[in-house]
């Protein structure tokens, strides 16, 4: 019973998280959306990926405090100098992910309208939270260490 109790709390958590990631990452998405649309529309065709690295900063700084004194606040925290400078490393790679698919469709396929770079960017975005959500839990937002007394709770890791 200590089992399934302990399974059904992590899955409750792991949802919890999600949620709440989720949450926090359609409000970025409409900051990154809003942002490169504008400029998008400032600026033309030329600076199309500048652009998208212009408004993926300001989004994930938004994301950044939104995910840590929210999503994750439960978790342990490491120091925001060494979460925060993490953190954009590993957005840097889900923007590396996001103008694959926007440069693919763009200089690839020869695809310049504003509808392909939105589509483009929905694509590079999806594969990109992936990963984002994967890389946080696992490098920046740290599980909290488990307390003495929860160990004891939980039973003995080995058989006797």
């Amino acid at each position: 019973m200590q089992l399934i109790r302990r399974a059904y709390e992590r899955f409750a958590a792991l949802v919890h998280e999600v949620l709440k990631f989720g949450t926090v990452g359609a409000m970025a998405f409409v900051i990154n959306f809003g942002v490169v649309n504008i400029l998008w529309a400032l600026w033309g065709s030329e600076g199309t990926l500048t652009a998208k690295v212009i408004a993926t900063v300001i989004a994930a700084t938004f994301a950044y405090f939104g995910n840590r004194y929210w999503t994750f606040r439960h978790r342990e925290q490491s120091g925001l100098a060494r979460e925060y400078v993490l953190f954009f490393i590993l957005n840097g790679v889900g923007l590396l992910i996001e103008l694959l698919c926007l440069g693919f469709s763009r200089y690839t396929l020869g695809l310049e309208s504003l509808i392909a770079n939105n589509i483009a960017t929905l694509i590079g975005t999806g594969l990109g939270t992936l990963f984002r959500f994967w890389s946080y839990k696992r490098w920046v937002f740290l599980a909290p260490e488990l307390q003495p007394e929860a160990v004891d709770q939980a039973g003995p890791l080995t058989t006797r």
